[in-house]
């Protein structure tokens, strides 16, 4: 896996060859890709010979038309040492998390073959719990959390927020770590991650 940053129009082409090779079986054409993103097939051309030298898609031959295949299977468990900081995660009010992914190796800390990923936190919500503005937050990826775990939870306006998971009847509890702020009482919510440590830079 790379440790280059992937830029949001590489990100398009990624997930465009993902949804289309899981779909019809085979690798899309460069034709297909510029078509289905509204360019050119030279622009294309660019940013898979970018993906390429880092690493993301390798050609299984030259010359063939549809030989382009991902290094790494999309779904594959993320190696401890391919620990990405894939954003920012809100422990106040929810945000959107849309920043580029920085690398971080915390192979001494992820369970032996989870997958997972981490987020720096913003605001103040998770306080009492350790969590606090700027830190990093170990997230294993998974979409069940038991009562009183710390999720990644996506809400239904698809912003996403850091808080303490309850299932209490047919309502979900978000709970804070801050005396001066309501919990969230809500009807459903998108588990993404169960948190397994925070990491603080002084």
């Amino acid at each position: 896996m790379t440790h280059t940053p992937i830029t949001r129009r590489q990100r398009d082409i990624l997930d465009f060859f993902e949804e289309y090779t899981r779909s019809q079986g085979i690798s899309p054409t460069l034709e297909e890709i510029a078509a289905s993103l509204g360019v050119n097939k030279v622009t294309v051309f660019g940013h898979v010979a970018e993906l390429e030298r880092k690493g993301v898609l390798v050609r299984a031959a030259k010359g063939v038309s549809r030989g382009l295949q991902f290094a790494t299977p999309p779904g594959a468990p993320i190696r401890a040492s391919d620990l990405q900081i894939l954003g920012t995660i809100a422990a106040g009010s929810p945000l959107e998390t849309l920043e580029e992914p920085e690398s971080l190796d915390l192979s001494d800390l992820t369970p032996p073959g989870a997958t997972c990923y981490a987020l720096r936190v913003r605001g103040d919500s998770m306080i009492e719990d350790g969590i606090r503005e700027g830190d990093l937050v170990l997230v294993e990826r998974r979409v069940e959390a038991h009562n009183g775990e710390i999720v990644v939870a996506v809400l239904p306006d698809e912003t996403a927020t850091l808080k303490r998971f309850y299932r209490e009847g047919s309502k979900i509890r978000l709970q804070p770590a801050n005396a001066q702020l309501e919990p969230q009482i809500l009807d459903s919510v998108e588990v993404r991650g169960v948190v397994l440590g925070v990491i603080r830079r002084y």
